[in-house]
């Protein structure tokens, strides 16, 4: 058992398909990242318009009642829908990339 363990302790044979896959591993992993943080920079956006067309729908509504002679009545209704404070579009403001010198570049950057 003790040379079984001294061989595979000595064994190098597999270090550079290692430290190959460790390479990969690591380049896929940023690249996640990257992806993964773009992907949930569409999904604010998207959520973002999804929020502001339920605050631009109207919602007021208006219900007249009804009147019969001697028999009863209905009294009407009325709800007014205001703007709310985020209702509008456009809340979640992209910001500019920066460049290496530290400026904004603002001919390349569409808000």
């Amino acid at each position: 058992m003790k040379t079984l363990m001294n061989q595979l302790l000595s064994d190098e044979a597999g270090f550079v398909i290692s430290a190959e896959l460790i390479l990969v591993a690591t380049i896929a992993v940023l690249s996640l990242v990257v992806g993964l943080a773009e992907v949930s920079h569409g999904i604010n956006q998207e959520l973002e318009d999804v929020g502001s067309a339920f605050g631009a729908m109207q919602q007021s509504y208006v219900y007249r009642g009804v009147q019969s002679a001697d028999k009863g009545s209905i009294v009407g209704s009325y709800f007014d829908d205001d703007q709310d404070h985020c209702d509008s579009q456009y809340d979640i403001v992209g910001t500019a990339p920066v460049g290496e010198d530290g400026y904004v570049n603002q001919d390349d950057y569409d808000y």
